[in-house]
């Protein structure tokens, strides 16, 4: 065991633990038994795992701690070899739950592997469980009926963010060391956010949905929530690439992703979000925590210019398909929530869907347009600061859309139009949750804000900060 307490060694990032695992400091298995450990004592109250996948994580520890035990030059492993992660259970693994977060679904055990999920296999990772989600990843909170809420390991009382917030809440927590999300409108991103994490929404095409295909245009992609750019950087490289009959995909890139956060990015054009229509200007503390960025950014040589979106365009026809997506699940109505049962009437024909894509394809182009001045945007993450746990739930249907409309919607932009974006920390707001802002790349180009991204950890290292109460 290493020199460190095993609390530290809970809050270690992941690439920091595997070189401890090839420098014979810790074993898999030790590291299993540590999160397992927590997980028993902290996530009662935390509502952060649907499933746990204590056998096979122990089984599988046990493996890789007998392998490393022969291995010679352990250098050769693979980049995470014996590190835990967490995958969100709207993703399928052979022999373990799958929910959709949906109560009647939870005896339902899933015959397969996704394509990301034998990646995470192929690069040594161990798979520690199912981690909470939003009913069908719907909703920018993880409240789903018939199971506990998942809270914000910085304040119980709040949301961890939605949908992925299971994994945002786990890693935060240091109930595991690293964890897969999925993002088609700010699902990575906002629970990264609201909890001190580094979020990362790749380019569309650049991590394959197989063996299944794609049911909204393109608004979807798996990533991954971590402690540090390097964590998430060197992730993306191990879960890129095609996989036969994937719909659209992208070139490995030249250098990678982690080398990336190695390179300094040159004297650039940043543009910074000051307004956006038809919502507004963001919470004042959202707002100073793009001006924090703005201000380093200057400091570090590049060239900042104000910028106004205007979503109005974006609104109707994303929730169009935000809601035939929920149509297309096959989920009879009577098994969802509420509000599921009333996004599910705003689906419309199919007529409407097709007409809904080209009305987003058309605003796609008005934002790619943006970058032609500009190298990358700096954008809050959420108009205000994470909400308390079940805030809304008197609300009425149509008024709790209105208002996830007003708070997520610096998101769904980049999904539609597929281009990267990382979350960074930047702060905290009055109650003690963590605010974060996007840095928005070109499309095809996630090196410039992995690079940032970087930079930017380095003048203020947020992983070495923990919620006090899983301390």
């Amino acid at each position: 065991m290493p020199a460190k307490n095993l609390t530290d060694l809970a809050f270690t990032p992941a690439l920091e633990q595997a070189k401890l695992i090839k420098e014979r400091q810790v074993t898999p298995l030790e590291l299993i038994e540590l999160y397992l450990s927590r997980i028993e004592k902290y996530d009662p109250q935390l509502g952060s795992f649907y499933y746990v996948a204590k056998e096979s994580a122990i089984a599988d520890a046990r493996q890789k701690t007998e392998q490393i035990s022969q291995t010679v030059d352990t250098r050769y492993l693979p980049p995470f070899f014996g590190v835990p992660i967490g995958i969100k259970d709207l993703k399928s693994v052979a022999n373990m739950p799958i929910t959709y977060g949906i109560a009647a679904l939870k005896d339902q055990i899933a015959k397969y592997d996704e394509g990301i999920i034998s990646k995470i296999r192929q690069a040594g990772f161990i798979i520690l469980g199912k981690t909470a989600t939003a009913q069908l990843g719907s909703f920018p909170y993880t409240e789903p009926e018939g199971f506990a809420p998942t809270r914000n390991p910085w304040n119980l009382d709040y949301t961890p963010g939605g949908s992925s917030g299971g994994s945002a809440a786990a890693v935060a927590a240091g109930l595991c060391a690293i964890a897969l999300g999925g993002d088609a409108g700010g699902s990575i991103r906002g629970p990264a956010s609201c909890c001190n994490l580094v979020g990362m929404k790749p380019s569309r095409g650049r991590i394959s949905f197989a063996p299944v295909g794609d049911r909204l245009s393109g608004l979807g992609t798996h990533g991954v929530l971590a402690r540090t750019v390097a964590d998430a950087a060197t992730f993306l490289d191990v879960s890129s690439g095609y996989i036969v009959g994937d719909p659209y995909w992208l070139p490995n890139p030249p250098v990678s992703f982690s080398n990336n956060t190695q390179e300094t990015l040159p004297p650039s054009k940043i543009g910074f979000i000051t307004s956006l229509l038809p919502l507004g200007k963001p919470d004042p503390q959202c707002q100073e925590a793009v001006n924090k960025i703005v201000h380093q950014l200057e400091g570090m040589g590049h060239e900042v210019i104000p910028q106004e979106i205007d979503l109005s365009a974006l609104i109707e026809p994303f929730t169009k398909i935000w809601a035939s997506a929920v149509a297309a699940s096959g989920i009879p109505p009577q098994a969802l929530s509420t509000m599921n049962q009333w996004v599910l009437t705003q689906s419309g024909t199919a007529g409407e869907y097709v007409q809904a894509v080209t009305q987003m394809q058309l605003f796609a182009r008005q934002i790619v347009s943006l970058f032609a001045q500009i190298d990358i945007l700096i954008a809050p993450t959420y108009m205000h600061p994470a909400i308390k746990i079940r805030e809304w739930a008197d609300l009425s249907p149509q008024e709790t859309y209105q208002k996830i409309v007003d708070w997520i919607f610096p998101c769904p932009a980049f999904n539609v139009t597929g281009q990267p974006v990382i979350n960074i920390p930047t702060g905290f707001d009055r109650h003690g949750i963590p605010l974060g802002v996007q840095l928005v790349g070109k499309p095809n180009n996630e090196a410039n804000i992995i690079s940032l991204a970087s930079q930017l950890e380095q003048a203020q290292p947020w992983s070495q900060q923990r919620p006090q109460a899983f301390s």
